[in-house]
């Protein structure tokens, strides 16, 4: 998918979270966790731009995910730990779960195309793919964007 299908993906994978933090009176770290996911949805598709690394590789897996996770949940443990243990591991467990969500919605909206990805590797080379839509469908981009956007106020109108 394209980028503007990639914020799309990233608003619904991240709804829950959202709604969870908003629910649980974090309402403002729910934004910051929204806008992070948002930045975030398109990094994958830097391998396009790296010498020598193959477009939906290493940067389209699950363990790429789970790093990105781990960077984003040390960094809130940073920002977190002038304010106490328990704030800086809500911070990290929260950044955890942001960074790991907004790669992992950027698979599932690549999975739908017929390029498919492989997100298993190193463990498996298997491709998955669901073969429904062309990444460069404008229609298709736009309406995942549109269901991202409905998704969300479906979550805000909720947490009212």
């Amino acid at each position: 998918m394209y980028r503007v299908g990639h914020y799309g993906a990233a608003l619904v994978v991240y709804a829950p979270l959202g709604l969870g933090l908003i629910l649980g009176s974090l309402p403002a770290l729910a934004v910051v966790g929204g806008a992070v996911s948002l930045v975030l949805a398109p990094l994958p598709d830097v391998d396009t731009r790296l010498p020598g690394v193959s477009h939906r590789g290493v940067t389209h897996t699950l363990p790429f995910a789970l790093a990105v996770g781990v960077g984003l949940g040390v960094c809130g443990l940073l920002v977190g730990r002038t304010a106490g243990v328990g704030t800086a591991l809500q911070l990290g467990a929260v950044g955890f779960a942001v960074g790991t969500t907004a790669i992992v919605s950027h698979l599932l909206a690549d999975v739908i195309t017929p390029m498919g990805i492989r997100p298993f590797w190193p463990l498996s080379g298997r491709h998955y793919t669901l073969d429904i839509t062309r990444a460069d469908n404008m229609v298709a981009n736009y309406a995942l964007l549109g269901l991202g956007i409905l998704v969300t106020v479906g979550v805000l109108g909720v947490a009212r």
